[in-house]
């Protein structure tokens, strides 16, 4: 793979990273749509698989470079720079725009799916009644999913560890939203605001050589959830990936069936016209993170008005969709290329 790669699509896997790394953060959206729709999910899904007993052996007897190349090393390490890259950068652009311009956001994320779900069906030609059964499965566990309740923040460390690896399957099974099951787990703004945000003040507390934090317990405390919350996630990713990689393989049509599924019923989450309904604490009062905002709590949907709001999201949905059309179209040119 990587001797057929120009610099423009090493850069682009970057770019990718980026929006598989937003994507991951927002509630209702999968990263693996993003490595689904620009063509590289089975790519990204076999390389995991890589990472087995196998490539450990040549880690540990010191070859490195061995490693490198049987995990397909570049492929991952340009993928992942991106993602990490996106939860301390446009992360925080994204966190500050769903403040601010909520509707135009989930706009925008509501015609990403369904030009995703139009991507997926168009060359999907495998219909009988194995691929529809599995379709229709898909659709209920995401609707279903959707209606669920949130439980109550829990900083167990063998909890976190579980919800690193649950949250993780958004990058592995599109349309399966890691973010919105930490929701659902209550782990959210515990585990993607709160932590995230300790390891980025500490990082520019070190820059500035002041190691104050090390007398602060809340922020160890914070930096070991984190810690144990990428273990988990880094556990899911290995395991998920072994697990799809032997489905693809055996029942790809099936899978793509239920992946679909599974985008379809997650519209409901990003629906744009949705009424958020805040999480209170135990006095009935606004329940706030650190950023000062309130916690959602869940979703009531209902239809828009129509005004100058309605007709600019309407906008903002054609953008979206037409961001995965140019993705896809983008795919295809280097798809064709490599050929």
């Amino acid at each position: 793979m990587e001797s057929t790669r120009t610099l423009t699509d090493k850069i682009f896997l970057i770019l990718k990273g980026l929006g598989m790394g937003a994507a991951n953060k927002v509630p209702g959206i999968s990263g693996g749509v993003v490595a689904f729709v620009a063509g590289f999910y089975e790519e990204f899904i076999y390389s995991l698989k890589k990472v087995n007993g196998k490539a450990f052996k040549l880690l540990i007897n010191g070859r490195f470079k061995s490693f490198y190349n049987y995990i397909n090393g570049r492929f991952l390490s340009l993928l992942f720079f991106g993602m990490i890259v996106s939860y301390f950068s446009i992360s925080k652009i994204l966190d500050y725009l769903i403040k601010q311009y909520e509707l135009y956001v989930w706009s925008v994320f509501f015609g990403m799916i369904i030009g995703s779900i139009y991507y997926i069906n168009k060359d999907f030609k495998d219909r009988n009644y194995q691929t529809y059964l599995s379709l229709a499965i898909g659709i209920l566990l995401g609707v279903g999913i959707s209606f669920l309740n949130p439980a109550k923040e829990n900083d167990n460390l063998w909890f976190v560890f579980f919800c690193g690896i649950i949250s993780v399957s958004g990058m592995t099974l599109p349309g399966f939203s890691g973010s919105f099951i930490l929701i659902l787990l209550g782990n959210y703004v515990l585990l993607l605001v709160d932590s995230v945000n300790a390891l980025y003040d500490t990082f520019s507390e070190i820059i500035r050589n002041d190691f104050g934090f090390t007398n602060n317990p809340e922020r160890l405390r914070m930096l070991q959830v984190l810690a144990v919350f990428t273990l988990g996630s880094v556990a899911g990713l290995v395991t998920f990936s072994h697990l799809l990689s032997y489905i693809l393989k055996r029942y790809k049509s099936i899978t793509t069936s239920s992946i679909l599924g599974f985008i379809i019923g997650s519209l409901g989450v990003v629906w744009p016209w949705k009424k958020t309904i805040y999480k209170l604490d135990q006095n009935g009062g606004f329940l706030f993170d650190s950023t000062g905002s309130k916690v959602v709590h869940n979703y009531q949907r209902f239809f828009p008005e129509l005004n100058t709001d309605t007709y600019l999201a309407i906008g903002f949905i054609l953008l979206g969709i037409a961001f995965v059309l140019g993705l896809e179209w983008y795919g295809q040119k280097t798809r064709h290329i490599q050929e």
